[in-house]
C-alpha cells in the first residue's frame, strides 16, 4: 500500500515538474510574433500549423464557453454537499475528509488560474472583443480536466450500483473529450496552451489522487 502511494505522489510530481518544464519552453522556444496586434507565442511553427489547419469557429468556442458551466455546477454541488454535512455534525473537521480535500484541490485550482491571469505567457491567437487574453494554460481545458475527473472518483465512492457507476463515468469521459478537443478546433486558443492546460490539471489530479489515496488507507 505504501509503494502504491509512493508512486501516486511520483506520478503527480512528475506530471508538475513537466507542465513547469513545458511552461519554459512555451516562454523561450521559437518565439515569433505570429499573434494579432504582433504577440509573440512560443513553439510558433507548430502553433501557426495547427492555427492554420483547425481554423477559428466562434460557435464551437461560443457552445464549449456554455457548457463550461457544467463544471461550476459540480463545484457548487460538492460544495454544497460539504455545507450541509458541517451544519448537520456541527464541527467542519467531520465533514468527509475527501469533500474537505476537494474544497482544498478547487482552491489550488482556483490560485494557479489566478496566477497565470496576471503572470502572461501568451495571448490567443484572436481578438475577443477586440482585446487580448491571456491563453495560457487554457483556463477552459483546466477547469474541465480538473473538475471533472475529480468528480468521476467523488461518484465512484458514492454510487453504489457498478452498472450506473460505469455509465456516470463514461458520461463524464466523452464530455472532457469534447470539450478539449472542442476548444483546440475552435481555434481560440494555442496548441501549447491546451498541452499547458492539461500537464497542469494531471498534476493536480493526480495529486488529489494520491492525498485521497493515503486517507483511504488509514
Amino acid at each position: 500500500m505504501k509503494k502504491v502511494n509512493q508512486k501516486n505522489f511520483c506520478f503527480a510530481i512528475c506530471m508538475l515538474i513537466a507542465f513547469v518544464m513545458w511552461t519554459i519552453a512555451v516562454r523561450f522556444i521559437d518565439v515569433q510574433a505570429i499573434g494579432p496586434q504582433e504577440s509573440s507565442v512560443g513553439f510558433a511553427t507548430i502553433n501557426r500549423f495547427v492555427h492554420n489547419l483547425t481554423g477559428v469557429h466562434m460557435s464551437l468556442y461560443t457552445i464549449t464557453d456554455w457548457l463550461s458551466l457544467v463544471p461550476l455546477v459540480f463545484v457548487m454541488g460538492f460544495s454544497t454537499l460539504g455545507l450541509i454535512q458541517w451544519i448537520k455534525r456541527k464541527h467542519l473537521l467531520k465533514v468527509d475528509y475527501n469533500i474537505l480535500i476537494l474544497g482544498g484541490f478547487y482552491i489550488a485550482t482556483m490560485a494557479v488560474y489566478v496566477l497565470f491571469e496576471m503572470l502572461v505567457v501568451n495571448y490567443r491567437p484572436i481578438l475577443i472583443n477586440g482585446y487580448l487574453e491571456a491563453s495560457y494554460p487554457s483556463s477552459t481545458t483546466m477547469l474541465i480536466m480538473c473538475v471533472m475527473p475529480t468528480a468521476i472518483m467523488q461518484f465512484n465512492s458514492r454510487i453504489k450500483n457498478e452498472v450506473f457507476k460505469r455509465w456516470v463515468a463514461t458520461a463524464i469521459t466523452i464530455f472532457i473529450i469534447f470539450m478539449v478537443i472542442g476548444r483546440l478546433i475552435s481555434g481560440v486558443h494555442w496548441f501549447t496552451d491546451i498541452v499547458g492546460g492539461a500537464l497542469l490539471s494531471a498534476g493536480l489530479v493526480l495529486m488529489y489522487r494520491a492525498i485521497i489515496y493515503k486517507f483511504d488507507v488509514r
